[in-house]
């Protein structure tokens, strides 16, 4: 019976997708795992080395979590200079790699299985808009680095999602991606992309727009095991 259903849910969820995906590109934060409470303690030790009486909370900083590092800066240091920015913005880094190895971000429920069963069946890319190292770091964190194809940080060449969702596509072949995400601005980006959007609603923002939307990872991973 509950075969049935799931069969019954992914055949009336399919016709919002023109095409049946060959891939799946995921976004990080918000999407795989909560790790803001590291992204706070890192932007907060930077603020305190070069002395901006400044400093953030969870709260502030889930409101700007998947947004390109200059818009951050742009919001948590908008009197700075770029350069003044630049090199507040490479101590946070510096800050985030010492706390990795001992860091304890959230894993959302279902990740670690869904993405073991969904290589089995689709090429998996990461696409996040990290700093250079972000995925890696999760990767390696999490142990799953032989699941992903390939990935994409904004830190590695300082461009939007949607340039980097082009570039994943050619650099593998990809015929038919779609993008998994968790705010308006990856809904924005997969849109300029001509990517179909995957919208998860338990991570960090909020879209009335989408071409598909789950309550879970395990809800999306049943979802696509069945297509």
């Amino acid at each position: 019976m509950l075969s049935f259903i799931v069969v019954y849910l992914c055949q009336k969820k399919l016709e919002n997708l023109t095409l049946k995906p060959d891939s799946l590109i995921i976004d990080m934060d918000g999407t795989l795992w909560d790790n803001v409470h590291t992204y706070v303690l890192a932007w907060n030790a930077a603020f305190e080395e070069h002395g901006y009486a400044t400093s953030v909370t969870r709260e502030s900083l889930m409101r700007l979590m998947g947004k390109e590092a200059r818009e951050l800066l742009n919001a948590l240091i908008p009197d700075a200079s770029i350069n003044d920015q630049d090199i507040l913005f490479d101590d946070v880094i510096v800050q985030y790699n010492k706390l990795v190895p001992t860091m304890e971000p959230i894993i959302y429920p279902g990740v670690y299985e869904g993405l073991e069963k969904l290589h089995t069946k689709y090429k998996l890319l990461l696409l996040s808009n990290c700093e250079e190292g972000g995925l890696v770091n999760f990767m390696n964190h999490t142990k799953t680095t032989h699941l992903f194809l390939d990935y994409m940080e904004h830190g590695q060449n300082n461009m939007p999602k949607s340039y980097n969702l082009d570039l994943l596509k050619e650099r593998n072949s990809l015929t038919n991606p779609v993008y998994i995400g968790d705010t308006d601005g990856d809904r924005r980006e997969s849109a300029l992309a001509g990517v179909p959007f995957v919208f998860v609603t338990y991570g960090f923002g909020k879209t009335d727009k989408y071409d598909i939307q789950f309550n879970s990872f395990e809800e999306l991973t049943d979802y696509f095991m069945y297509l």
